[in-house]
């Protein structure tokens, strides 16, 4: 059997690095063949020149047998080639099933393409509303739509950048049979994941870069999640340590009884929201993304107003009618979950990139100290270990995973006393995972209350001293990480918020 692609020697320089030397590997029919490396080692690089968003300086594409150049994505499509991209190209202002009718450029009616991207919606386990509109969509939910308007131009080689960093553990397993369904049927998948579970179980060979060179070529099934882990970053994993928090320590964020209807007729009401965040702890909320995440980021951070003040408290103070300048005065950084475009401006530098929530220590009364500016990008590129040019780099030059160590080190450089934080290490390698979930724990024990908003829940229980369920809107009572595993908290998703005098513990979660 012939390969159905060959990269042979692909070669892409950029004025400051080679993001691709020489690379070339080989994907059959009906294989899935994982793509791995650390943030920035050039496999979107490789794969935007595939799809045909960038064109190579050398090297040769074969597909199905034949020598092509592949000018654009239409030419690309029209090959068979289909691709999922880490980061979206979705209209905010357009609804689902108008975005997917641009994508594919088929002049299908919307009346019938809802009809069809239900359908395979609901096939593949990705629940869409066709008639939403993406600015008020999760990231998750965003993640969908991408895959949903891939599957429907039923590809050839399907290629899928990061595509289950947002999704649930069901949806997980719903995409992977999937995947598995279409590959039996002669489909080829390129799968780029940083997370070395789903590559061991799920893909056939996997090739490795490393400096934007192929460094290992091998078969993830014969592979330890550790050996996957060096041939990706030339050495063994840091490890992630933390001490047990104080059991007393003063308040910092809480939250009593805060409802809040949806600002779009899609959204999801929050119902009676209560919690406590201490000083020195990490409380992580768990929860299939669409259950009222966004909204309870949205009003955490200021971009929305509560009804009532004191529905939100930060350190003591009513805060709930306060906007973000305000509520960041008290102590309290954000770290939303979409980086490009809201955690960061992708064409302004890293540094005027620090200016929109560090500006506090970089005026000079009305004006701006690009001295302390540059100093302070300079130091949180060194700290945080951000592959870049310079602090000059604009925001979108970074890969995904080097972007979110920026804003993660531009919030925690600032020392605050609250971090809310969703998503911390969503498309990040597993280097970089570990380095960041490293940094909230440090952040902790110098005494920040720190609430993460995650659907990773291995990253839930590796940080996390509590554990709560947010789903449908409401929020279930937190209990120690220790005392919790995954079935118990697939048991709080799927139940109703419980009484103070019960506890879901693993025992509840095995008797279910």
């Amino acid at each position: 059997m012939s390969p159905r692609l060959e990269l042979r020697a692909i070669t892409k320089r950029w004025p400051s690095v080679t993001a691709n030397d020489a690379v070339s590997l080989e994907v059959m029919p009906g294989e899935i063949h994982a793509l791995l490396g650390e943030n920035g080692a050039g496999k979107s690089t490789l794969m935007k020149i595939l799809y045909g968003v960038i064109q190579a300086d050398a090297g040769e594409i074969i597909w199905d047998g034949q020598t092509v150049r592949i000018a654009s994505p239409a030419e690309a499509r029209r090959l068979g080639i289909g691709m999922v991209f880490q980061h979206f190209s979705l209209f905010e202002t357009l609804t689902v099933v108008e975005n997917i009718a641009l994508g594919l450029g088929d002049g299908s009616a919307l009346d019938e393409l809802s009809q069809r991207i239900t359908a395979i919606s609901e096939r593949y386990g990705l629940p869409i509303d066709p008639r939403r509109t993406v600015h008020a969509l999760s990231v998750g939910e965003r993640q969908r739509v991408e895959i949903v308007r891939c599957l429907l131009q039923e590809p050839e080689l399907l290629i899928m950048d990061e595509p289950t960093s947002v999704l649930s553990p069901q949806a997980i397993e719903s995409l992977f049979g999937m995947l598995r369904t279409i590959a039996a049927e002669g489909c080829s998948v390129l799968y780029i994941s940083h997370k070395l579970d789903e590559i061991r179980a799920l893909c056939h060979r996997a090739t490795v870069l490393r400096g934007g060179k192929v460094s290992a070529r091998c078969t993830p099934a014969e592979e330890t999640h550790d050996s996957l882990a060096r041939m990706m970053i030339g050495g063994d994993l840091p490890e992630v340590t933390r001490r047990v928090a104080p059991e007393a320590s003063p308040v910092r964020l809480e939250l009593s009884d805060l409802t809040m209807p949806p600002d779009d007729p899609f959204g999801t009401a929050l119902n009676r929201i209560s919690l406590q965040v201490r000083s020195g702890e990490i409380v992580g909320i768990a929860g299939v993304s669409g259950n009222g995440q966004k909204e309870l980021i949205e009003l955490l951070s200021g971009e929305r107003l509560a009804a009532q003040a004191d529905t939100i408290l930060i350190e003591q103070r009513p805060a709930g009618r306060l906007g973000v300048s305000r509520r960041r005065a008290l102590g309290l950084a954000t770290i939303v979950e979409e980086r490009l475009g809201r955690g960061a401006v992708p064409a302004l530098s890293l540094a005027d990139n620090a200016l929109l929530t560090a500006r506090g220590t970089m005026l000079r009364g009305a004006f701006i100290d690009r001295r302390a500016l540059s100093a302070f990008a300079r130091r949180c590129i060194e700290r945080f270990a951000v592959r870049c040019r310079n602090e000059h780099s604009p925001a979108r030059s970074l890969s995904g995973g080097n972007l979110q160590r920026f804003i993660v080190g531009r919030e925690v450089l600032q020392n605050p006393r609250v971090l809310v934080v969703a998503q911390p290490t969503w498309g990040v390698d597993v280097g970089a995972a570990a380095f960041i979930r490293q940094s909230l724990i440090d952040l902790r024990d110098a005494g920040c209350a720190i609430l993460v908003v995650s659907e990773d829940l291995d990253e839930l229980f590796e940080v996390s001293d509590r554990i709560a369920v947010l789903a449908g809107g409401r929020l279930s009572k937190s209990y120690p990480a220790a005392d919790l595993d995954a079935g118990a908290i697939g048991v709080m998703m799927g139940a109703a918020p419980r009484g103070p005098g019960h506890s879901v513990t693993q025992a509840d979660s095995h008797a279910a």
